[in-house]
């Protein structure tokens, strides 16, 4: 149980999402908000969610991160907002590139300004693996959103309003994820390999909307909070999910990364290492903050990717993250 919580009020942008569905039960369960509102485009979710919910505290708000007049008014008197709106299907980015600027990043830069004017205490990004060196649009306009979150403190100066990003990996069974499509595959008998070389980090959706909570109570400002979670090989997934069914290879998508990567050496030299999770501090400091105590210094050369991991998801693990 979480006190941090109690009596605030929180936007969710992109709130009907998988993240936000989750985030939401987890609010409600471990704290006592005052309100949630659960601001997003699309008003049959948000008929499903207030069914699913049915509880008083949740308010629902139509609207589009590109729309900054309507996230003035959705993030009034707010305390808290945590940003996980996106476009972020790959190869719907690629193919319409600046609807998915005007959303990932015009909208990052309109919750930044909506935040500070209404001085909002806190403001959490939901980044990506796909925004270190990235290969596709997706993950370059995630790139800049942290950027923009980062330096967003700069901008908030003197004011309270504080602004931090967590990036993590794949969510097991979010929208959009491989998992439902193998499971699709698996009644035909015949599952789809990009790379059998492949890898990728992998947490539930509870795990990543738990590290979410945590980190808005830890951050300063300008941080990006990375857990420590475990990889698998894409073609051990397959085999877990579907052990009888044949599996083609298809060779790997445009766009595509064959390991993906959650620290480069680069952001190593002023990241520290807290445990259960990285905290990369920003380089560029233009407000003052106390940084959060504790943690210890990368290694010269430290690079955190998902080939190179430490710890590797067992096939009976991945069978009780998905039940199957």
């Amino acid at each position: 149980m979480s006190a941090f919580f109690d009596g605030k009020t929180i936007l969710i942008t992109g709130g009907t999402g998988s993240f936000g569905r989750m985030f939401t039960s987890l609010l409600l369960k471990e704290s006592n908000p005052e309100s949630i509102r659960i601001f997003s485009r699309g008003e049959y979710l948000q008929w499903e969610m207030e069914q699913l919910f049915d509880d008083e505290r949740l308010r629902f708000f139509i609207g589009d991160v590109r729309d900054k007049d309507r996230l003035y008014r959705a993030s009034a008197d707010a305390d808290i907002i945590v940003h996980a709106a996106a476009l972020k299907q790959v190869p719907a980015a690629e193919y319409n590139p600046i609807e998915a600027i005007k959303t990932n990043i015009d909208g990052a830069s309109n919750v930044i300004d909506a935040a500070i004017d209404n001085e909002v205490q806190r403001v959490m990004a939901i980044s990506t693996d796909k925004a270190v060196h990235p290969v596709n649009l997706y993950g370059a306009t995630k790139m800049v959103a942290e950027k923009l979150f980062v330096q967003g403190n700069s901008y908030a100066g003197a004011r309270n309003t504080r602004f931090a990003c967590t990036r993590y990996g794949n969510v097991v069974g979010s929208r959009g994820s491989i998992i439902p499509l193998f499971l699709k595959q698996k009644e035909n008998g015949i599952l789809t390999i990009t790379d059998q070389r492949m890898t990728r980090f992998w947490l539930t959706l509870e795990q990543g909307a738990e590290f979410v909570m945590k980190c808005i109570e830890l951050m300063k400002g300008g941080e990006i909070f990375i857990p420590k979670i475990p990889s698998m090989r894409i073609i051990d997934l397959a085999k877990t999910i579907a052990p009888d069914a044949k599996l083609k290879d298809i060779g790997i998508r445009p766009g595509e990364k064959l390991h993906e990567v959650l620290i480069t050496e680069d952001e190593a030299r002023h990241a520290r290492d807290f445990g259960r999770y990285y905290v990369i501090e920003p380089e560029l400091k233009y407000w003052q903050e106390t940084p959060i105590n504790g943690g210890k210094k990368l290694p010269d050369g430290f690079r955190y990717t998902s080939d190179m991991n430490k710890d590797w998801i067992s096939s009976d693990d991945l069978q009780r993250m998905i039940n199957i």
